[in-house]
């Protein structure tokens, strides 16, 4: 496969965004909004238009529902971040804020691989997102909590960790998870189905326990206990790498059931991927489950065939079509043992970014 950067002129640096590094270990989360308001302002509006005219259309009538609803479930469930959101609603005064920090419409590519370089597996990961424009507004905030420091690889106006990487204890990505299918209705009835069950829930968004996990989680053994088996709002998958050999896997997860795939036990085994269909017994709960995102078998197939040997090289040449797609807006490489990660920012076949390069 040829890589999809290499079809265009690579463009001149200047022409590129920068990755902002935000430190909030200190401030909080709270200085880093404020900070970041016009870029909030700008991805709501992005939102808004995610759909084309239709959606800037519906958005002035269904938003305001939606925020109403998803703020009542907040408090309801006494979430822990419920203050941040609402001071991040007050400070940038758009419609949705609620509402984006509950429900999220992705679809991912992320595995666990072993290269010749490292002793632990890295964390491999592709971010697909229907929303245009998302590659460019990428953020890194440095934030703490009571079990260390990790750097958390997200867009400004979301509370939630989808990407994170911990120095010396571990690193993550979330996959949203199949659509499970109902006896009668269609897709249409499937989403609203699934979505509904959400605000029938007490327990936390997938991203917000996947922060929590960050902040609380010592190693990767914790993290792992900790992702397996908190119960949470709706089906989600995890990826996790630790800082010692063979410590990575995926984590299918139901709202109280989940199933682990071990790194050394999968079928290669120098790696565990996924996308966004379960691989395991999971998938013959109910009336099955419907994957998510753009090509998604072929993704993982294309996840099974990375040469290990090009994933700590510069310029992501392991980043090659289908896991680059028309839907992809961030590729990351990161080991969890020196907390080294690379990160660039990208709209369909374009890098938007430069690549960002910590290395501690």
């Amino acid at each position: 496969m040829k890589n999809l950067f290499k079809k265009r002129k690579k463009p001149q640096d200047d022409a590129l965004v920068e990755i902002p590094l935000i430190d909030a270990r200190e401030g909080g989360m709270a200085g880093f909004v404020r900070s970041q308001k016009d870029k909030i302002q700008k991805l709501a509006r992005l939102t808004r238009g995610q759909l084309g005219w239709f959606s800037r259309v519906v958005a002035p009538f269904v938003y305001p529902v939606m925020d109403t609803v998803s703020k009542w479930w907040l408090k309801k469930t006494k979430n822990p971040y419920y203050e941040e959101i609402k001071d991040t609603a007050k400070v940038v005064g758009e419609k949705g804020v609620y509402a984006h920090n509950v429900i999220y419409e992705w679809s991912c590519t992320t595995g666990a691989l072993k290269t010749p370089e490292r002793k632990a597996p890295q964390l491999v990961r592709v971010m697909d997102w229907l929303i245009k424009g998302m590659g460019k507004h990428i953020a890194v905030v440095h934030q703490k909590g009571p079990a260390g420091e990790f750097h958390n690889i997200t867009w400004p106006g979301l509370t939630a960790t989808f990407n994170g990487v911990a120095k010396g204890r571990f690193a993550a990505a979330i996959n949203q998870a199949p659509m499970q299918r109902h006896f009668f209705g269609g897709p249409v009835t499937d989403w609203f189905r699934t979505h509904g069950r959400v605000f029938k829930s007490n327990a936390m968004p997938a991203g917000h326990l996947l922060r929590h996990v960050f902040e609380n989680a010592a190693n990767y053994n914790e993290a792992k206990d900790m992702l397996t088996n908190t119960p949470i709002a709706s089906p989600v998958i995890f990826t996790l790498t630790g800082v010692k050999e063979g410590e990575g896997c995926v984590i299918e997860r139901l709202e109280k059931k989940a199933v682990v795939r071990e790194i050394a036990s999968d079928t290669e085994p120098d790696r565990v991927f996924t996308t966004n269909h379960f691989q395991t017994q999971l998938n013959g709960v109910g009336d099955g489950w419907t994957g998510r995102g753009f090509d998604n078998y072929a993704r993982y197939e294309g996840a099974r065939g990375i040469d290990p040997a090009k994933v700590n090289q510069d310029g992501f040449q392991w980043f090659t079509p289908p896991l680059a797609n028309k839907y992809s807006r961030l590729a990351m490489v990161a080991d969890a043992a020196s907390g080294e990660f690379r990160l660039v920012g990208t709209e369909k076949d374009k890098l938007v970014t430069k690549e960002f390069h910590l290395k501690p």
